[in-house]
């Protein structure tokens, strides 16, 4: 096995510095995309008794739908960043091969289909019921799983080389019969593979570029468990040397990823999920903007963030969904990465981000405000605070939650400025925002070692300073600065453009 270069980087270690700017370099990029094309359907409805012939729900339907699935849903979702998608794979003479070109003809010109359908193998379906919450009651997968005939894989074999010559980058399921012939291929063009592997070995993707398993695959491959990070970045190296490859992702869903490559420490991100909705096509919708941003930029680190939320995003909606460049903008606007190297989290990010640094032997301090306009003040005490602690947390008042604590007129500032100007200080490590009048529920969850708050209160009006005491905390008041406030300055600037006026 081969040496593993010691320690690993959490995701605040690396700023995120100019991710917004793949965005723009992913449309006219072209992604070739290989492999298994699947339609996906989804019946939902409505579970109120249970059936009196077996212990099993019954569903009530009340709709129903299809999308594409498997290598033609990466297609779709490459599409959807505005890139190109040429999209190479089998499909039967049968009803779901029709709708399935039918549902590609419908996403636009940017999918490329050069699809072969053969008579001797049906369309893979996958139809899932569910209720109307998307709480899946039942998978059926109607499928051949048989490898391509020869005349299939010689057709594919055929496409792919003809199609080649105008794509990026190549990602595929394959059979044995193409894989390695994809792979010699690509090489010979200069030309990356990423491979989402579906093996019990991972000897048979020897010299991809990218191998992005995830934690179910990587534990059955190499049979080391991935559940924490830990884990994964040891499964990662083993994959790694299985494979022969460059670098390995292991994507383990809510809990995150792994990025190992030859010769780097490990990279370990934690997951951009709010609310897990469904985890169908999560996959796919990663390794599309991964190639995507891949092709824009090169940078695999860089791409490995952005596909990183892509999936984030995915995983939140229900079905197989598809992510687009306008989804990943907006999605990076909402959270600051733009300006804030990743300071702002929500509250689940944090969580982890704040639980690595207590395995590291670090004391956590926190504050909260509304931190309107920062002053002196402000910065005075938020260095005595990071002063008394190894990691500082600001919990920031949300817009709604200033207007209902300070009155219509406030916030001055919107809770990204304010979240992006405390992003911005040395002294704050981590910004978190509550939407709460109190942080008290954010406190109960992070349970610091030190509580800091301005000397103008009193121990015991301090929010959640019971929760910190009986955990063996501090509560520590710092001495404010004379003439220093928010309402103050407000007043002060309102007054001079009166008299100006």
């Amino acid at each position: 096995m081969m040496e593993q270069p010691v320690g690993a980087l959490r995701g605040g270690e690396i700023a995120d510095g100019t991710i917004a700017g793949l965005i723009p370099l992913l449309a006219g990029r072209t992604v070739l995309v290989l492999g298994d094309v699947m339609l996906d359907r989804y019946v939902s409805g409505e579970v109120s008794r249970i059936s009196p012939e077996a212990p099993i729900p019954v569903l009530r339907v009340i709709a129903a739908r299809a999308s594409l699935g498997g290598a033609a849903n990466v297609a779709h979702n490459v599409a959807a960043l505005g890139a190109r998608a040429i999209l190479i794979g089998v499909i039967g003479t049968d009803d779901a091969g029709t709708e399935i070109e039918r549902l590609i003809a419908t996403a636009g010109d940017s999918i490329d289909a050069r699809l072969f359908a053969t008579p001797h193998r049906r369309t893979t379906v996958k139809t899932r019921f569910t209720t109307r919450s998307t709480h899946q009651l039942l998978r059926v997968d109607d499928e051949t799983a048989d490898p391509l005939d020869d005349e299939s894989a010689a057709e594919l074999r055929r496409r792919f080389a003809r199609a080649l010559a105008d794509s990026d980058y190549a990602k595929g399921v394959l059979c044995d019969r193409l894989l390695k012939r994809v792979v010699n291929l690509s090489h010979r063009a200069r030309l990356p593979v990423i491979a989402d592997p579906k093996r019990a070995s991972f000897k048979a993707y020897r010299n991809v570029t990218v191998l992005t398993p995830n934690a179910q695959e990587v534990t059955r491959a190499t049979g080391v468990e991935a559940e924490d990070e830990d884990g994964a970045e040891r499964a990662a190296w083993a994959a790694l040397d299985a494979a022969a490859c460059d670098a390995v992702i292991v994507t383990r869903s809510e809990n995150g990823l792994t990025l190992v490559r030859r010769g780097m420490p490990a990279l370990h991100l934690p997951a951009r999920v709010q609310e897990v909705s469904d985890v169908s096509g999560a996959g796919d919708t990663f390794v599309a903007v991964l190639a995507a941003a891949l092709a824009g930029d090169g940078d695999l680190v860089k791409a490995t963030r952005l596909a990183n939320i892509a999936a984030g995003i995915s995983v939140s909606r229900p079905g197989t969904a598809v992510v687009s460049g306008r989804d990943l903008a907006e999605e990076l606007r909402r959270r600051n990465f733009i300006a804030s190297d990743e300071k702002i989290m929500v509250t689940e990010a944090a969580l982890q981000r704040i639980a690595e640094w207590r395995r590291h032997g670090l004391r956590i301090g926190l504050t909260n405000g509304c931190f309107d306009l920062i002053h002196p003040g402000h910065v005075h005490l938020l260095a005595r605070a990071r002063a008394a602690c190894d990691r500082l947390v600001v919990a920031l008042n949300t817009d709604l939650s200033v207007k209902r604590l300070k009155g219509p007129e406030r916030p001055i500032q919107s809770e990204a400025a304010r979240a992006t100007v405390m992003s911005s200080l040395a002294s704050v490590d981590l910004v978190v925002l509550f939407a709460e009048d109190t942080p008290l529920s954010l406190i109960d969850a992070i349970r610091p070692d030190v509580l800091v708050k301005g000397a103008d209160y009193r121990p015991e009006q301090v929010v959640g300073a019971d929760i910190v005491r009986r955990n063996g905390g501090k509560v520590l008041l710092v001495d404010l600065l004379p003439s220093q406030g928010t309402t103050a300055t407000i007043a002060r600037v309102r007054e001079r453009t009166r008299i100006a006026g």
